[in-house]
């Protein structure tokens, strides 16, 4: 059974005219519903982590800064969201719900989360929209709990991601790979095990194109027994913040290519949402749920 992480805490309150879309994570798990593709029974809500976990990827002094709400101005700023105590519930909340979803793709093939790819967390900061790396706690879950040897990081959001490079920079168990918009966000670029930098407006040909080839080079070289996909949409043509040209069927391919790999190299894999920041918010739903569409009929 799919088995997708979604939490109340997930659309988080923003002041009015935020450029942030919280409101996907409230219509995206009705429109899986209204279409069909997932009822009920495939929703669990996350339970929290113990902190201890957390460690394991950040540093105690940030994370103490964190749950004290003691970030300065500047450090808020980096991170795009009023500070709150609400808002590091939900944090913690979302990267307890990619490690479950982690676990229940161990069991079914694939899981999910409705949230998450928080991406450009640091160690010891946040930024981007990211205050908690989910994609570096669930590896280093994985590979503690012994559930994982070899993890791939497959981050296909428009925005490099620099804090899981960062995250994992010596570490020889988790190879990240991102493929993103040269010229965009964030302007220094960190060094990822693999790093494919794409030209504005590149459009679907090119851009499926690359995504296979890079993917078959990385397997010659790297095995991995789990794969973490951050699968964003801000690649999209109308995204505001993307740059680049793919269509809604241009990434519903990216997201085929990528659960299709996993399904046929009998690797589990999680997917989380990562960004998407399209004017018209039906967009930002309509090609965030192509992905869910495409687990069910590629694993169940």
């Amino acid at each position: 059974m799919l088995k997708i992480a979604w939490s109340p805490l997930y659309p988080h309150p923003l002041p009015h005219g935020h450029r942030f879309p919280m409101d996907k994570y409230l219509l995206l798990p009705e429109q899986l519903k209204y279409e069909g593709t997932a009822s009920e029974e495939n929703f669990f809500e996350p339970v929290n982590l113990d902190e201890i976990y957390i460690l394991n990827t950040h540093n105690s002094s940030y994370w103490e800064k964190l749950k004290k709400l003691n970030l300065s101005k500047s450090e808020i700023r980096k991170t795009g969201f009023p500070l709150s105590k609400s808002l590091i519930d939900r944090e913690v909340n979302i990267l307890s719900g990619s490690v479950q979803a982690a676990i229940y793709a161990k069991e079914f093939g694939i899981g999910m989360n409705i949230a998450g790819g928080t991406h450009h967390a640091f160690t010891n900061r946040g930024e981007g929209f990211c205050l908690l790396n989910d994609l570096g706690v669930t590896a280093n879950y994985l590979l503690e709990k012994k559930l994982a040897s070899n993890v791939l990081v497959v981050d296909l959001d428009v925005h490099q991601g620099n804090g899981t490079a960062e995250i994992f920079h010596n570490k020889k168990e988790v190879f990240t790979f991102s493929m993103h918009g040269q010229s965009n966000y964030p302007m220094h670029k960190e060094k990822s095990d693999l790093d494919v930098g794409l030209p504005d407006k590149i459009e679907d040909q090119e851009y499926l194109r690359l995504l296979n080839v890079h993917l078959n080079e990385i397997v010659k070289n790297f095995t991995a027994d789990f794969i973490l996909y951050q699968s964003g949409v801000d690649v999209l043509k109308t995204d505001k913040l993307g740059r680049l040209g793919l269509s809604l069927e241009g990434i519903k391919q990216r997201d085929k290519i990528v659960l299709d790999f996993a399904k046929s190299s009998n690797i589990p894999i999680m997917c989380c949402m990562g960004g998407g920041y399209s004017p018209q918010l039906k967009e930002i739903i309509d090609a965030h749920s192509q992905v869910f569409r495409l687990a069910q009929e590629i694993f169940f």
